[in-house]
């Protein structure tokens, strides 16, 4: 559609960082609001979103690469811009509330309206203040440090050595020195939020929460009752592994580290946030299970380094007929940590353009997590590549939860049989079906574990958003619902200035969260649908899809939809139904919940 004859106002444009797309003005009175006025309102709109996103991704990128006061100014300043411009364009869509739109056009007037995490109002100052508030929690998380045996320790290095340390009183260290990073953040956030909930106001919600649950093409009270549905679904079997957990962990420490009844302290669950269990499997593990299959040791033996595990990332989305990763994805991703400046360590999948320019960021460390990782981050990738000949709006996941259950789909197929089949293990080196217990009991350590946490993170900021949660009770209401879902208190008293949520990324980063909790649905959906696909009639655990080019043009067809369609459709394009179901996910750790079921026999569960 040919763009409407616009003359620029230079002197706004005129600015230190004028490279942000400075969007034009009439220079004569507005003409009549119409529906074509409304299609090329849009068309211009999503012209100035892509400008701006691929100037900022650049911004964003070398601030992430290179953490320093100037490029942290750079980001506030460009964040700010980009920011007050999506809020100008968001808020321009109130003056076709009252038109009779084409059904797609209605929804990207929704699309844009809600696309904003963290909404600046419009008056002046609020879009500058707000990302210099943001960029200042990130970077306050990111450069964070705590120690480990008195010594002075990255974040990073923190997050591993939780992973293999077990001395109660060396874990409490680190658990508690790192939370100490986070308290000067309560203030910020506090202004953030109320900054932030005045902008969502001023877009027709009641708060960013009620904005945020919005997003899915649903009523917002729908989509809360939808995942209600689905945990409930699924907390039996979380109430079993806690049950079971805590007696093992007891064992081992005694019950007066870990009781044998109620909430297990959040320290000794082998995750600096108690998030996913998976490095503590040797403390819990049944005897008829046998020696754990140790994916690590594994890559290790085979001489894999960072590059060699994201090659072996691509080789599998090559297997299902995807084009190879560009060049340039090679030439600009940070795949391992560099030793002479600050980075931001959290692995994270970029597309800068939004078409080809994707690349990942990670620091990349060869174990059996950052394998995982490895596919994870490539799936954000791949995805992001499938739909870039979308319109702007619709490059994007069918919702949140589908990015980031495609890459732990495709993780679900790095099993033994796929280690063989690329190479890095005799098949004779497989373990035998007996073992199947002590792989899916530490696979449910991660993924099942994992439920709750990625439920009760977003429910902490919907109630810190509408209020029902002020600044002085952040921690409480933190810890009250970490204990509720997860049946975890802290290890220590916790002090009154105390902010733990922001000792999380994704609180000071501001990334919402409960597409994690969907992704661990999603993902044993597609798996379930895939393995039905390639004919398997084995157990679900041991299906692997990789090398069918069958389920890859099936899964591609979706993934190329983008958000073009809500994404009960992209759902059904894939999996033939409509509806987000944790039955798969049940089947998948069936033989854990028969083990459980009879190991607890007795034991007195819940908290």
């Amino acid at each position: 559609m040919p763009r409407l004859p616009f003359k620029t106002t230079l002197m706004t444009c005129l600015s230190a960082l004028a490279l942000v797309h400075c969007a034009p003005e009439t220079e004569t009175a507005d003409p009549p609001i119409t529906a074509e006025k409304a299609a090329q309102f849009m068309a211009d709109a999503e012209q100035t979103l892509a400008e701006n996103s691929e100037f900022s991704s650049h911004v964003s990128w070398v601030n992430a690469n290179f953490i320093t006061y100037d490029t942290n100014w750079l980001k506030a300043r460009v964040g700010a811009q980009v920011k007050a411009e999506a809020v100008r364009l968001a808020n321009a869509t109130k003056q076709f509330q009252g038109l009779d739109l084409p059904p797609e056009l209605r929804r990207k007037m929704d699309m844009l309206r809600g696309r904003i995490t963290i909404p600046a109002p419009e008056k002046p100052g609020a879009a500058q203040e707000l990302s210099g508030i943001t960029t200042s929690l990130s970077t306050t998380y990111s450069t964070g440090k705590g120690t480990y045996q008195g010594a002075v320790t990255p974040g990073v290095d923190l997050e591993e050595l939780m992973a293999t340390v077990r001395s109660d009183a060396a874990l409490k260290e680190m658990w508690t020195s790192w939370r100490e990073i986070s308290k000067p953040m309560k203030s910020e956030y506090a202004r953030m939020v109320e900054i932030a909930n005045e902008g969502a106001r001023e877009l027709g919600y009641g708060d960013v929460g009620q904005m945020w649950r919005s997003g899915y093409d649903m009523d917002p009270d729908a989509f809360v009752a939808m995942v209600e549905r689905l945990w409930s679904d699924v907390a039996p079997l979380y109430e079993e592994l806690h049950c079971y957990v805590r007696a093992e962990l007891s064992g081992h420490y005694g019950a007066d580290v870990v009781p044998q009844e109620g909430p297990i302290p959040a320290h000794v669950l082998g995750n600096m946030w108690a998030q996913q269990w998976g490095n503590i499997y040797e403390l819990i593990a049944p005897e008829e299970a046998g020696a754990p299959f140790d994916g690590t040791v594994v890559l290790q033996e085979a001489g894999y380094d960072a590059l060699k595990m994201v090659q072996a990332g691509e080789a599998f989305f090559s297997s299902l007929g995807f084009d190879p990763l560009p060049q340039t994805f090679w030439e600009r991703s940070l795949i391992t940590k560099p030793q002479d400046r600050e980075v931001v360590c959290h692995a994270s999948a970029w597309n800068i353009d939004d078409e080809d320019d994707i690349r990942i960021k990670m620091c990349t460390k060869v174990n059996a997590d950052d394998f995982q990782t490895v596919h994870h981050e490539l799936g954000h990738n791949y995805y992001q590549r499938a739909y870039k000949a979308k319109d702007y709006l619709y490059r994007t996941g069918a919702n949140d939860g589908f990015h980031e259950a495609i890459g732990d789909m495709i993780g679900l197929s790095v099993t033994p049989e796929y280690m063989v089949q690329i190479g890095l293990l005799d098949a004779a080196d497989v373990p035998p079906a007996e073992a199947d217990l002590g792989l899916l009991l530490q696979s449910a350590l991660d993924k099942v574990a994992f439920l709750p946490f990625g439920l009760l993170i977003d429910k902490w900021r919907w109630q810190v958003f509408s209020g029902a949660v002020s600044p002085d009770d952040y921690n409480e209401a933190w810890w009250a619902l970490r204990t509720r879902y997860q049946g975890v208190v802290p290890p220590v008293d916790r002090p009154g200035d105390a902010f733990d949520p922001g000792a999380k990324y994704h609180i000071p980063g501001n990334t919402p969260y409960m597409r994690y909790f969907l992704a661990r649905i999603l993902q044993f959906q597609f798996h379930k649908t895939a393995c039905d696909m390639v004919g398997w009639e084995g157990p679900l655990h041991r299906c692997s899809i990789y090398g069918s080019a069958a389920v890859g043009e099936a899964f591609n067809a979706m993934l190329e939809l983008g958000a073009s369609k809500p994404w009960p459709d992209a759902l059904e394009a894939f999996t033939g139904t409509r509806e987000m179901d944790a039955t798969a996910l049940l089947e998948y750790y069936a033989p854990v919940a028969d083990f459980l079921n009879k190991e607890n026999a007795g034991r007195s569960c819940g908290w």
